[in-house]
């Protein structure tokens, strides 16, 4: 299993950052992509992906919710910071939040841009976070050509329509899918029926949004088991062909070879 969007560089692993790391592995899981949210974040991640060089590998970006002021200079730094390491699979956390804060559209619209824009200009694909967003972002991405809007819907928590339009204007976006597909009365199940298998991936988002049977605790790779086995079960494939599809996508798109596992 490749889980395409964690965050084990997140304090809330500060007393078992490497036990983390071991759990995750003896679950299954080969390769953990590591999304910074912000230029402080930026250390930890690389810190996390030296120490873990096998298994963990970074994305670095601006994430919305932690946008200040003078973001294009937060930009710039982890620009700067992601070409002296030159180790990126990735641009993430990127993206759009609307659910918190109505009123930077304007200023998460424009960091998302110079995003996208660095992201094409270097041939890499992004992790991208919309939440109640999913207008907002297709009128920016509207802005770029289709078929250079390379990346992940992270988190995706869009309806089977929001999922068909995006997929359909944008062949080269996949669906991340995690623990809130397990959750009671969710949608989202329904959503990765409408999708094309070779557009899914999985992820946990940990330390979010821990799957059922688990909901509720600190969430952590070791759990993307769950995941995988609810979503094989919804789409009625068996766990090894839908972890097969999945790798197979995360490979694709993150541009990670055999080696990389």
């Amino acid at each position: 299993m490749i889980d395409t969007h964690t965050h084990l560089f997140s304090e809330k692993f500060d007393s078992d950052r490497r036990e983390a790391v071991g759990r995750a592995v003896e679950a299954g899981v080969r390769l953990m992509l590591q999304p910074n949210v912000d230029e402080e974040s930026l250390e930890a991640v690389a810190a996390l992906c030296d120490e873990h060089p096998l298994v963990c590998r970074p994305l670095y970006g601006l994430h919305p919710t932690d946008m200040k002021r003078d973001y294009r200079r937060q930009l710039q730094a982890i620009f700067d910071f992601a070409e002296a390491r030159a180790d990126m699979v990735g641009v993430g956390e990127i993206g759009l939040d609307m659910y918190w804060d109505k009123s930077r559209e304007a200023e998460q619209s424009d960091a998302l841009r110079w995003q996208i824009d660095y992201a094409i200009a270097h041939d890499l694909p992004m992790s991208i976070h919309c939440r109640e967003a999913y207008d907002q972002l297709w009128r920016v991405l509207s802005d770029f050509v289709p078929e250079r809007i390379v990346g992940s819907l992270h988190c995706f928590a869009g309806t089977e329509a929001d999922a068909e339009r995006f997929a359909r204007r944008y062949p080269n976006l996949m669906f991340g899918f995690n623990g809130t597909c397990t959750y009671k009365r969710s949608h989202l199940p329904a959503v990765a029926r409408a999708l094309p298998a070779d557009r899914l991936l999985l992820e946990t988002d940990a330390p979010y949004l821990a799957p059922v049977p688990l909901r509720g605790r600190r969430n952590e790779p070791a759990f993307l088991p769950h995941v995988l086995d609810f979503l094989a079960n919804a789409l009625g494939l068996e766990a090894i062909e839908l972890e097969t599809i999945t790798d197979n996508n995360a490979r694709r798109l993150f541009r990670l070879s055999d080696t990389d596992e």
